[in-house]
Parts: C-alpha cells; structure tokens; sequence
C-alpha cells in the first residue's frame, strides 16, 4: 500500500493488486480533490541526470494522450512517477481517488494458470465480487447473495468470459489457447495476455507503454480501434506514428527537461511543432542583431566621457535581456544505405517452394522473383509464416522441397526480430565494426557509428548497458556497413525512437537493391514499400491493393468451421504476363532511378558553381576597374555557359522524373 499526503491533511490511498491495476479507496475521496490528471511544478531525476523541472500539465477526464520523445527524455520515468514507484524530487502529482488506473505489467508470473483466466483477473473489481459472493455461499447468506448478484450484474460481469475472449481474439489468440496455460506460453505472447489483462480492467485511466512491440499489423489494427472506442483518460507511449495519429487526442512532447501539451494527434503536432520551431528561429535571429547593435555602440562609445552613461545602461539591457535559443530540431542520426557493389538479376527466384517445421507444413507452391528495385512489404494473420518467408529468403531455414535459386553476388542484410540476442554484450559498437572490417581505423569507424548516434566513448563501451534502441541502432549500423544487395527486415522499428524510425525510412527510399520487409508499422510500410505480398493459408501471392484494403480484407475475412481463413477473401493474382510486365518495368526503372541520382547531383554541383559565380559578379569593383575588362567579359560569358547548362539539366530531370512517375504508376 503507497500513502500519498497532500498538504491540507488529505489521504490518498493505492492498493496495487498482481494484475498491475491500482485501485482507489473510494471512502478516502477528499471533498476538494480535483477531477483531472495534474503535473504541479514537477521536477524528476533518474540518477544524476535531470528528467523534468517545473513541469505543469493538466490533462482532462477523457483525453486521449501521446507522450512522445527521444529514448531516454522520461517518458516511462514518468509513467512510474503516476503509478507510485517514483517520487518526484519536486512538486506534486494529484488524480481523482475514484479513478481506477491500469497498466501492462512488464513480467508475467510462470503461473499455471488458464489463459482466459489470466485475462479475466484484469477485472479486480469482479474478482472482488465473486470471492465475497462464494464467502456469502458458504455461510448460506441468501440476502447478501442477491445483494451480490445484483452488483455483478451491474458491471457487466456475467459477460466478462465474453469480453476476455474478445480481448484475446483480437490480439491473435486462437480459442484453443484460451485453455492454454500461462507458463507455457513464449515471452512475447505472455506480454499480449498482459496487454488483454489491462484492456480487461474497466479502468479510468489506462497507461500504455509501447503496446505494438509484440503484435503483428492485425493486432495492432484491432488494438487501434478498440482505443478509439475507449472511454477513459489514456496515456500513451508509443514510436508508431499511425497509432498516434488514429487513436489520440493530444501529445505531450518531453524535450530539454520539460513537457509541452499540443491539441491534435501527431500529424497536428508536427504542423504546430514546425511552425513553433520557424517562429523560435526568427525571433532568435531578430535577437541576435538587436545584440550586436547594442554592443557595436558599447564598443564604440564606453570609453567616450560623454557617451559612458549610456554605454552602462546597455550593457545593464543586454544583461537582463532573456537570452532566446537557437532552434534545436536536427536529428542526431544521418546515414545512407552504400550502393551495393554488384547488382544481379535476379537476385532470388524459388520455384515449387514448401516450408515447414518438421511434419508441420507452414507455406506451400511459393514461387517469386527477386530483382533490384523491389520494394516488399509482407502482410498476413499472425503464425501464417512471415517471419518463416524471412527466413528461408536468409537462408536461416532450408525448404522441404522445391529450389531456392540465390545470385552468385547475393549479399543479404538480415535484421531479425531478436536480432538484438545475436550481438555481443561484452563488446563495443566498435568492436562489432571491426569484426566485419579487420582494417578499418578507429577514427572511420567511430565517424561510421556517428551517423548512428554513437558519440564520443560510447562508440568504446561495451553494450551490455545499452538500452534496446541503442542495441537495434547498432544492429541496423552492422547491417549498413555490409553493403547488402537484398535487405530482410522482420519488424526493424522496434524499440526505435521517431527520429531513429524516419532516419531509417529516409535510408530505405535511397536503397538501390531489393528488399522485403515484415512490420507492424503501417508509416514504414507506407514509405518504403511499393508492392505487398499476402501470407495466408499456406500460400504467398501478390495483395491487390493498399493497406486500407488489407484492413477492409481483415473486417471482412471469413473462418470457416476448421478455423481456416475463407479463400475467396484471399486476392490470388496469378497472372503470369501480369508479372512479366511488371519485372520488365522495374528493371527498366532502375537505371532512371540512377540517372535522375546523377542529374541532381549535377545540378548540385553547377548551382555551387553558379553561386561562387555571382559573389564575384557582385563586388561592385569589378565594374569600375578598366584592367578588369576583359576578366569581366569572360565571367559574364561563363555565367551565360552555367545559366544555359542549368536549364538543360532541369528539362533532363523534369524528363526523367516524368518516365520514373509513369513506370511507378503502371506498377
């Protein structure tokens, strides 16, 4: 049991049960509480450093609420903080004591008990009732029996099994798991029976702390909907953009040790975020030339008899005057995909494929051909063999059958879902480096991790301490500095911070290879892919369409009595002429990708030129010295040259641009 006294002598009291959910003694409820979530003067530190000072928010009964920054700024800090396992350094932290908080636990007990059990535990307050009901069975207590049944009535809980084995539906469990025990399930499905067991709770305020880490793209469009559908306060940490932008209201932003509170979901915060930025920049810029202004005239005037009285009182105005920041909006990650040595064609084709674990077959009749240029998103019910596909493209699995066919000049970049198991904890980010080149220097390969945000000794220290974002950053940078023709990633955005995430997209969308991405992050999906291929019941084929269509196809995907998805929902595009066309396009469309690279990098280049050009042309000295005549003429002439060449580089790229556009449209 955690106390919490306020100053005028009220007495707020938790009483935290094993499911994580904190219930309030309602008979402690103060006369003056305030009815909202509210940060008073907040200050919080982890260690040595400093998380938040005099912070203030206010968030209302009913928001919906984004908490978003870098890893490590005290989003989940903050979350303890709300649930009582922090104590601020500073201020005070206050919420409605009728409020019933939940959030998902981080460890699962191996308890050998029933999966829908588990879930239903969620509900404490049935739990509660149903203990007191059979107390009041067992002493043949008829009247406070009738009196318990009505309450359980009440709050819906002779429908709770229903609504527990909904919960677990929608987050991938089959019903025969439902019996399945607890202790035997693996550690990212014991995570979802915690998120269920959250979700379970008819909580006021529900704490989410990266939810979509363990689900697949289907339970991540349930959970998606069910949050729109909530009706209490929720705070949510998550590096899912679609998530935010779909399922909430508001976004706190933690940056540079305090929170500010934006109205709107993520795409709203970036507009007003931007626009705040622009405005701090202009206003810096204004200050900045006010500054030197003043100091020119002390400068001049502080050792002048009759000018000292008003030097003093501007150097006493630049000394109160607040001193505005620069804008702070780059980000610490920047690196590229390098081109791949060698690109052949095809780079993987399978012919007759069928995968499976021992007598158990996952994926049959797989036929596909991999050439550069393709951009693959994989999209299918949870356990219909994405990750499976992964594997066999990486030659971790071999098939039962049929021919898997790899280029003589394959070089594949695999990033795994545990990839972050395969690293070595006692080892620095540079050691890691130099396990793959033996020859590189300290100095390349710590301007290499740079890019990842490795800065200063970090990029010596071993790993071990590392956080999980700091070990996925690292995995993607060994991946990077092997120069792969074919990248194989199986859900690479987790635990990457925003940043991270749109500096990896960025990298994506140069890439020249192939690759083939599984991800629940519909924003990568979007950005990186344009083709989808379905995986479900045994079978891999092109998706007719979009993942709006994809999340139609869920809605309205139908079981059959053996639990096998309805074929007839499943779009089978098997033309072979189709296809054909379609790899005739790609390969034509990648030398026009080049091309319009080595335009802009031309154009680039002359603008430079142009730029060092006109700095010349604009010192008025040149015009008025008569020696200078003919230099004068022959800059004029190369200005002309660079203007003309300009324009001709501009029709090429606007020309290659439009063929790139047409080819992408017919895809």
């Amino acid at each position: 049991m955690i106390l919490s006294f306020f100053a005028d002598g009220g007495i707020l009291t938790h009483y935290i049960n094993k499911a994580s959910i904190h219930h309030i003694n309602k008979a402690s409820i103060h006369p003056n509480f305030i009815f909202m979530l509210q940060l008073q003067n907040i200050a919080l530190r982890q260690g040595q450093k400093l998380l938040f000072e005099q912070v203030n928010l206010t968030i209302h009964p009913g928001q919906k609420v984004g908490l978003i920054g870098a890893n490590g700024c005290g989003k989940s800090s903050l979350f303890s903080l709300i649930l009582g396992h922090l104590q601020s350094d500073q201020g005070a932290l206050t919420y409605p004591p009728q409020w019933v908080l939940a959030h998902v636990a981080q460890e699962t007990p191996q308890v050998a008990t029933p999966a829908l059990e588990y879930v239903l535990e969620g509900d404490q307050e049935l739990q509660d009732l149903q203990q007191k009901l059979l107390e009041a069975e067992k002493n043949n207590d008829g009247k406070a029996q009738g009196h318990l049944h009505g309450q359980i009535e009440s709050i819906g809980g002779y429908t709770a099994t229903a609504r527990a084995a909904k919960l677990m539906h929608g987050l991938g469990f089959t019903p025969d798991q439902e019996s399945q025990l607890v202790s035997h399930f693996s550690g990212g499905w014991r995570m979802r029976l915690n998120l269920a067991q959250a979700l379970m709770c008819r909580s006021d305020l529900l704490l989410l702390d990266e939810p979509t880490n363990h689900l697949d793209l289907d339970a991540v469009i349930w959970l998606e909907g069910w949050l729109k559908d909530y009706s209490g306060t929720l705070l949510l940490i998550s590096h899912d953009r679609e998530l935010l932008d779909h399922s909430i209201t508001h976004i706190a932003h933690i940056e540079q040790n305090t929170i500010n509170y934006y109205q709107g979901n993520y795409e709203s915060f970036e507009t007003q975020r931007n626009a705040q930025l622009m405005q701090q920049q202009a206003n810096y810029e204004k200050q900045q030339k006010n500054i030197a202004h003043i100091q020119s005239f002390v400068d001049r005037f502080r050792a002048k008899a009759t000018k000292a009285r008003q030097a003093q009182s501007r150097i006493k105005a630049l000394e109160r005057m607040a001193q505005l920041a620069p804008i702070y909006s780059h980000s610490p990650f920047t690196f590229t995909f390098y081109s791949p040595e060698k690109l052949p064609t095809p780079l993987l084709n399978s012919r007759q494929i069928v995968i499976g674990y021992d007598q158990k077959e996952i994926l049959a009749q797989v036929n596909f051909n991999l050439i550069p240029g393709d951009r693959i998103g994989l999209l299918g019910p949870n356990g219909a063999g994405k990750s499976t596909l992964i594997k066999l493209l990486a030659g971790v699995l071999a098939s039962k059958t049929g021919t898997l066919t790899q280029a003589q000049d394959l070089k594949i970049g695999y990033f795994a879902q545990h990839q972050l198991e395969q690293l070595y904890f006692q080892q620095s980010p540079l050691q890691h480096l130099k396990k793959l080149d033996s020859n590189l220097s300290e100095k390349e390969g710590r301007n290499f991790l740079g890019g990842f945000n490795f800065q200063g000794d970090q990029a010596l220290q071993p790993i071990q301490s590392f956080s999980g974002g700091e070990k996925a950053r690292l995995a993607l940078a060994l991946i990077v500095y092997q120069r792969p023709n074919l990248l194989l990633l199986d859900e690479p955005t987790n635990h990457l911070d925003l940043e991270m995430q749109q500096a990896l997209i960025n990298a994506l969308q140069e890439f020249e290879g192939a690759m083939v991405i599984v991800s629940h992050n519909r924003y990568l999906l979007r950005s990186t892919t344009d083709r989808l291929w379905l995986v479900s019941a045994h079978r891999v084929c092109p998706f007719d369409g979009n993942l709006e269509d994809y999340q139609d196809w869920l809605n309205r995907k139908s079981v059959d009595s053996n639990g096998n998805e309805s074929k007839s929902n499943v779009s089978l595009i098997n033309r072979k002429d189709q296809r054909r066309e379609e790899a005739h396009q790609r390969i034509t469309l990648q030398p026009l990708q080049k091309k319009l690279k080595a335009l802009e990098l031309s154009l680039e280049k002359l603008m430079k030129e142009q730029e060092e050009l006109n700095q010349i042309l604009a010192d008025p000295n040149i015009y008025q010295d008569s020696e200078q005549k003919e230099y004068l003429k022959g800059l004029l002439i190369t200005q002309a040259q660079l203007n003309e060449k300009h324009s001709e580089l501009e029709d090429d790229w606007l020309e290659v641009s439009e063929e790139i556009e047409k080819i992408k449209n017919k895809l």
